[in-house]
């Protein structure tokens, strides 16, 4: 494969992102404690990531609108919607496995 130039490389990296989302948003079945223990993130540090880029580009946005683009509506609705209480062994590997703060 060529190398691709760095504005069609940001351009695949945007739709494949999208494309996340929009799965997620899709498969709200899948609670992100699930995600978390599986994958090591969720849709909350997806939209952290995205509040990240834009605070490193100097662009004024909060959490909550980071997390209303990923999850497609406010995190509350969508918890109260979606949101199953996490049985006790997800929390268990929850604990051992999760992300470590330094």
């Amino acid at each position: 494969m060529s190398k691709l130039d760095e504005t069609t490389r940001t351009e695949l990296e945007a739709a494949a992102f999208r494309r996340l989302v929009a799965h997620l948003r899709e498969r709200s079945d899948v609670q992100n404690i699930d995600l978390m223990n599986l994958a090591g993130f969720c849709r909350n540090c997806l939209s952290n990531w995205y509040l990240d880029a834009a605070k490193q580009r100097g662009l004024p946005m909060t959490k909550d609108e980071s997390r209303e683009i990923v999850y497609g509506m406010p995190y509350e609705e969508w918890k109260a919607r979606h949101q199953a209480e996490a049985p006790p062994e997800a929390l268990s590997a929850f604990e051992v496995n999760r992300p470590r703060q330094d």
